[in-house]
């Protein structure tokens, strides 16, 4: 729809709507950008997959916190900060080569002992429970009966 400017008589034209296919990278970039800008899917792989980069040995010493602009913060015991800052290039290399980018830089250490893997739970000592009497005759009696005495009291 035409429409004149009250300054002047150019003619002010919408955009022609351009309605053929669009490939899906150009749909899904407003969506995803916002979810990236949070956690970008190098940051959230290299958190998710530590104990496979970083190998026994560090990710004994260290678990990863944080990574943004370039810096990776570990967190780890006092003295393993110590140890594990003179062979930082070494780590920010073996971190680079197996993402195959350039994504590491820093590294920066905070003092918290990482979080060990939690201790399963002893299982609790099964005593069978009876059903009560007036359950009906048949397999749908057998059925609620198995089903009550799996039910945790």
């Amino acid at each position: 729809m035409a429409r004149s400017s009250p300054k002047q008589d150019v003619q002010l034209t919408e955009p022609p709507r351009n309605y053929a296919p669009r490939g899906i990278a150009a749909l899904l970039a407003p969506v995803v950008r916002p979810a990236f800008r949070r956690r970008a899917p190098a940051a959230a792989h290299l958190l998710s997959d530590w104990d496979s980069l970083a190998g026994p040995e560090l990710a004994a010493l260290a678990a990863p916190v944080k990574f943004g602009g370039g810096t990776l913060t570990l967190a780890c015991t006092g003295p393993a900060a110590l140890e594990l800052q003179h062979v930082a290039p070494q780590i920010i290399a073996r971190l680079n080569q197996a993402s195959g980018q350039t994504m590491g830089e820093r590294l920066r250490f905070v003092q918290k002992p990482p979080a060990a893997a939690a201790p399963s739970p002893a299982p609790l000592p099964s005593t069978p429970k009876v059903p009560p009497k007036n359950l009906p005759e048949g397999s749908l009696g057998e059925a609620l009966a198995k089903l009550y005495q799996g039910l945790k009291s």
